[in-house]
């Protein structure tokens, strides 16, 4: 790509979005954010200086009646800094944020391979940043048990060395139920047995007893196949049944770790008959596939988020925390104490608006090969998240499809770049196409508007 037709064309195509200045914040609540570009770089580095000064500020109440941080999928290695500074960062900033925490969660795969070197590693750094205060519930995952060991020894190890009760267990405190489920073998979807589940049962009937009013924490770390995004990695065995035990009370929260996925797409919160949220990972990020990017798209490995929980009056407040930027994630999700169904506002299908692009929106070709086009163009907006576009190449002398993919908008970046570049490749020489970008939301609303623009390859 030719350096200065790009920065022309960047320029071109950039003019309107510079004047409004919009950062991550306002990309995830339906506009863009600036990227790859000098003046835009300054611009975002501005705005990520003033969001870090404010970083403490924001949305956490002075006094809670309930803060706790609820982290997952630290992946500690035998050797080795990067992980330990991941896990060392997480842990001070959670500390900055919430002096005073009540309770800290981390809900599995604390180790790679549940060596015990991975599990001094793992305690080393958090006897050190914890809270004393704070009450440590600690989740098995699926990564704790491939160290060679039986199921058994594996659940020893871990006992052993977080010094939990059991791996499944409940707890109180002050006043709130805390109940934490542990899978029971290393299967990557998670297995949770019978016996288990009548065990969640009668721990959600006692705490429903003490007070119906208040929210039911739950915390297990694969997901619940058919809930959050994300959640066809989790578990299939007994799903219905661990399911249905939930159901009878809409109060309970529940919180998986496991898939890896950005806390920035708002299905990582899902309301049915309960609430259930993702907790992302420490260690990098994944997402689904079936997108040119891949399931490990480029930087991934610079990925840490999790979240803060804060209970005060009759609401649930969930932050969400991008550690990586030392930032929170959009605005606070917030959660009716009392888990009526009619006051719940994340159900599955709650958005119908369509994305669209903005007014001035343009397209345009900034490099041709043979067998190549490379793209660029504004990013389109949306009420809740541009997760996607569709990218059609149309043979212009047949009117037949020659290409058609899907990008992500690339969402989980900070800065999210815009304008976007994308190469369709696999295109034949000396060929005139038609290429039409349509956007995807976080839902699967498709844009009735879509970018289009004619272009040749080089013979």
């Amino acid at each position: 790509m030719k350096d200065e037709q790009l920065k022309h064309e960047s320029e071109k195509l950039s003019n309107t979005i510079f004047e409004k200045g919009m950062d991550r914040r306002s990309f995830l609540e339906g506009t863009t954010k600036i990227a790859g570009l000098t003046i835009g770089l300054s611009l975002v580095n501005s705005l990520n200086l003033e969001s870090a000064e404010a970083s403490s500020k924001l949305g956490l109440h002075k006094k809670s009646d309930l803060v706790f941080p609820v982290i997952s999928d630290v992946h500690i290695l035998k050797s080795g800094t990067a992980d330990l500074q991941k896990w060392g960062s997480a842990l001070h900033q959670l500390n900055e944020l919430v002096p005073k925490q009540d309770a800290l969660v981390v809900v599995g795969d604390l180790t790679e391979y549940g060596y015990v070197e991975e599990y001094d590693r793992f305690m080393s750094i958090y006897n050190i940043k914890k809270q004393p205060k704070a009450v440590s519930m600690i989740a098995i995952g699926n990564h704790d048990y491939w160290n060679g060991l039986s199921v058994i020894d594996s659940q020893k190890r871990f006992i052993e060395k977080t010094g939990m009760e059991s791996i499944y267990y409940h707890k109180v405190v002050k006043g709130y139920h805390f109940i934490v489920l542990g899978t029971e073998d290393g299967k990557t979807e998670g297995t949770f047995s019978v016996k288990q589940i009548e065990w969640l049962g009668e721990q959600l009937k006692l705490a429903n007893a003490d007070d119906p009013k208040k929210p039911i924490f739950v915390f297990h770390h694969q997901p619940i196949k058919g809930t959050i995004y994300g959640s066809e990695w989790g578990f299939s065995e007994n799903r219905d049944l661990f399911y249905d035990t939930l159901k009878e009370y809409p109060q309970v929260i529940t919180f998986s770790g496991h898939t890896h996925y950005p806390l920035d797409e708002p299905r990582t919160i899902h309301q049915k008959d309960f609430t259930t949220l993702a907790t992302a990972s420490l260690k990098n990020m994944w997402v689904e596939a079936g997108y040119i990017q891949g399931e490990l798209p480029k930087g991934a490995e610079t990925f840490s988020q999790g979240l803060v929980v804060e209970v005060h009056g009759d609401k649930v407040f969930i932050h969400r925390r991008d550690f990586t930027q030392n930032d929170w994630i959009g605005e606070p999700w917030v959660i009716d104490c009392r888990g009526k169904k009619n006051s719940f506002k994340y159900k599955e299908k709650r958005d119908q608006v369509k994305p669209r692009f903005p007014k001035g929106s343009s397209i345009s070709i900034v490099d041709t090969t043979s067998t190549e086009m490379n793209i660029m163009f504004n990013q389109a907006n949306d009420n809740s998240l541009v997760h996607s576009y569709k990218i059609v190449a149309k043979n212009n002398l047949t009117g037949q499809i020659a290409k058609e993919f899907r990008a992500f908008s690339e969402f989980y970046k900070d800065p999210v770049p815009n304008p976007f570049v994308q190469p369709v490749k696999g295109l034949q020489p000396g060929t005139s196409y038609r290429i039409e970008v349509y956007a995807i939301d976080s839902f699967g609303n498709i844009s009735d508007t879509f970018l289009k623009i004619d272009g040749i390859t080089k013979a």
